[in-house]
């Protein structure tokens, strides 16, 4: 801010959000007085305008939070904890939980209508960890709050319908939309990733996850970290297979047991398995931990376990091995912080960006739909279809095969 040629007083601001209160660039507001002109009044609504940019330069973007759970405090506490922003808001249909949020949370507003509550607080950041059930109708309660920037947990939609819907939705809107694969900050993700992108394991031929968690919960997170391993090329195909009814009855419906194949645009094969028959890892304690995710390639192989580290062996490096394992503290700050910077600047835009999370998804629902309707299914998925009912009506009853006896408690199988 300063003072033109010819004695104009001249105020411009560019972005509400520039870091350091005086980082002021041209655009936005601009106010010109010419010299002779009610100079008293010029000096003061000069003065005014400063304030209120200078103001407006150092607050936080706002914040409102959905789902006060265990990963909505993980969310809220994040945000809280950068000065880039601030919660304003909190909602969960469960007022009990609700209060005791509030009180950890420095007392923000809060209600159990998510969408008067963004309607009334405006935020720029709609945040949301409810139900996959919900995706759709939270993304549209964010967008009529006027959010800038939705952020929201995975998977990103349960049917192709749901998922064609959403991204509409939000590209209309032209608002920023990040789906939480937050491990991949964690130093073993970023360790293999680092391999991958090195060269050292020649020419990548396939990538491949397996998780004994069941699908909702797990097989989106083993296909974005794969995709990301191999710089999110598209798929051309999928097919699979499925087996097992017991988890279609959780929150995150799933069948047991659903394992398949991609054909990506690049010639890499992806390979997926996810569920009761999906390899233990005997090294890994941690039950949810037990996914292992990597790629490999002409000349090594390279991939994480999420709670048991990372190894690797090439024909450059021999036999590599280090440390890493899935923990929030760690690996949300960064996932908060890559918020801000593309609010502040649309050229850095988010790793973990719908576009993204959206090439992931469809490759989930065309495993899925494979996997009921039988044969390959190609991609880009175009027209939308229901691929919970499809599944439902085809897995048989038979029980699942299970790869390990915890798999088999954890699945409830007696």
């Amino acid at each position: 801010m300063g003072r033109a040629r010819g004695g104009e007083c001249l105020t411009r601001c560019n972005n509400r959000h520039q870091s350091g209160p005086l980082a002021v660039q041209p655009s936005e507001i601009a106010l010109v007085i010419r010299p002779g002109h009610l100079q008293y009044r010029a000096s003061v609504l000069s003065w005014k305008i400063e304030y209120a940019i200078l103001k407006t330069v150092s607050s936080p973007y706002t914040v409102l939070v959905v789902g006060m759970g265990k990963r909505g405090m993980h969310h809220a506490t994040a945000f809280n904890a950068n000065p880039k922003f601030k919660v304003t808001g909190i909602c969960d249909i469960d007022a009990a939980r609700l209060d005791a949020a509030a009180a950890k949370l420095g007392h923000p507003e809060k209600s159990t209508n998510a969408a008067a509550l963004a309607r009334a607080l405006r935020p720029d950041v709609f945040c949301f960890c409810t139900l996959p059930s919900l995706r759709l109708p939270m993304i549209r309660d964010g967008l009529e709050g006027g959010a800038r920037l939705l952020a929201f947990e995975k998977p990103v939609a349960l049917t192709s319908v749901e998922l064609l819907d959403l991204r509409n939705l939000v590209r209309q809107a032209k608002a920023k939309a990040v789906v939480s694969h937050q491990h991949r900050y964690g130093q073993h993700y970023q360790k293999v990733k680092a391999i991958a992108a090195s060269g050292a394991l020649g020419r990548v031929h396939t990538v491949y996850g397996t998780a004994t968690g069941w699908m909702t919960h797990m097989l989106s997170h083993l296909i974005d970290y794969t995709c990301w391993f191999n710089d999110y090329e598209p798929g051309v195909w999928a097919m699979a297979q499925a087996a097992g009814r017991t988890k279609f009855a959780d929150n995150h419906p799933s069948p047991d047991y659903i394992g398949g194949f991609v054909q990506f645009a690049n010639g890499v094969r992806g390979i997926y398995e996810c569920g009761a028959g999906a390899p233990d890892q005997p090294e890994v304690a941690k039950w949810w931990g037990k996914n292992r995710i990597g790629a490999q390639g002409t000349e090594g192989f390279a991939e994480v376990l999420t709670n048991g580290g990372w190894r690797a062996v090439t024909k450059s490096g021999g036999c590599q091995s280090g440390e890493g394992a899935m923990n929030y503290d760690l690996d949300m700050p960064p996932y908060i912080q890559q918020m801000a910077d593309w609010l502040d600047d649309d050229a850095k835009v988010h790793p973990c960006n719908l576009d993204h999370a959206s090439l992931g998804a469809e490759i989930m629902l065309a495993l899925q739909r494979s996997a009921a309707e039988g044969g390959q299914v190609a991609l880009p998925l175009t027209v939308g279809t229901d691929e919970q009912a499809l599944l439902k009506a085809k897995v048989p009853e038979l029980p699942v095969l299970v790869s390990c006896e915890q798999n088999r408690k954890e699945f409830g199988l007696g």
